[in-house]
């Protein structure tokens, strides 16, 4: 499973890099993965320091750091 989790954060990460700043909302929709394995893939980026979340009512916006 984690070659699986780290492809899946290889796709959120070339997703984030191409698009910038994304809701989460979009990101599930746009991956072709499910929620639960773009969930992974956010805290595998998130546990190497790669993410940046922001907060915005409801709705949470991803980017990568610089």
């Amino acid at each position: 499973m984690e070659n699986s989790i780290g492809t899946a954060a290889g796709n959120v990460w070339k997703y984030l890099s191409e698009n910038g700043a994304t809701q989460l909302s979009t990101l599930k929709k746009e991956l072709d993965l499910n929620g639960a394995m773009i969930d992974r893939a956010i805290g595998w980026l998130a546990r190497e320091g790669k993410l940046i979340e922001e907060k915005k009512g409801r709705s949470i916006s991803l980017s990568l750091k610089e």
